[in-house]
């Protein structure tokens, strides 16, 4: 089975402390740290299983600049067998439908039976699977905790509200939107990290894809980020204190009082 795993490099928020630029619209990336985005990471692990289950290979492919090279060969020493560079001067500035439709030419460059993305990533609008599988015509589902593999086609879980699951059967080729929880990633260590330090990853550019430049990029965006700002701080907790029954006494008089409750 061949699986292609879109990841993304993202700063990492345990190891920096995230504040707002003086312009006010992005962060400040100076000196930030960045990694794999988190859900990617569990896409790439669970793409690795399946593999490891039933053949195949797996490919990690990522839209972004050189630096954006360092989460490929990240992954693929976490075991994914190659990695694709989407990169371009004409890809900056895309919206979550440039990027699906960078990767939709990437797709189709290759044969893949299976598409990952991770749920979301860090703009966090979940937006760019559901997307690609549209570009493509592929079956899709989101907040994928449960896959198993079978004869052309998955069953696949989804995390739904109320902390249930929908069981569903869908056909392959198909697009996964991964859910963290699926698995445990794998540690990275230095050993595999040396190991592909030199192994050549391919750069594929718009032309190379076969991409229009003006569809793509900063001027083809539909979404553009306005504004950024941190929320106004409110007023500290009330630590309610006493038994249990005390407890929640005031905390039915609270709810009354708050017309929570009538």
């Amino acid at each position: 089975m061949e699986i292609l795993v879109c990841v993304k490099r993202v700063p990492d928020t345990s190891e920096n402390e995230i504040a707002i630029n003086g312009d006010g619209n992005d962060i400040e990336r100076d000196d930030l740290v960045y990694s794999v985005n988190e859900w990617d990471n569990y896409a790439v692990e669970e793409a690795i299983q399946i593999v490891d289950k039933v053949g195949g290979s797996v490919t990690v492919v990522t839209v972004g600049d050189s630096e954006s090279e360092e989460v490929l060969r990240r992954e693929m020493a976490m075991g994914a067998n190659n990695g694709i560079l989407l990169t371009d001067d004409a890809f900056e500035g895309s919206d979550g439908k440039g990027v699906a439709t960078i990767l939709k030419a990437a797709v189709e460059k290759g044969k893949y039976d299976l598409i990952f993305t991770g749920a979301q990533a860090d703009g966090g609008s979940a937006e760019v699977g559901g997307m690609l599988a549209a570009m493509l015509d592929y079956p899709y589902a989101s907040l994928v905790n449960l896959i198993e593999v079978g004869d052309g086609k998955l069953k696949v879980g989804r995390e739904i509200e109320g902390g249930n699951q929908e069981i569903n059967e869908i056909q392959t080729p198909c697009v996964l939107s991964i859910q963290t929880g699926i698995n445990e990633p794998r540690y990275v260590g230095i050993r595999g990290i040396r190991k592909v330090a030199s192994v050549e990853i391919p750069e594929l550019g718009a032309g190379d894809l076969g991409v229009d430049a003006s569809a793509v990029g900063e001027a083809a965006a539909k979404v553009k980020r306005v504004d950024y700002f941190v929320p106004d701080t409110g007023a500290g907790a009330e630590m309610l204190t006493g038994s249990s029954d005390e407890i929640i006494a005031k905390l039915i008089e609270y709810l009354k009082a708050k017309g929570g409750l009538k």
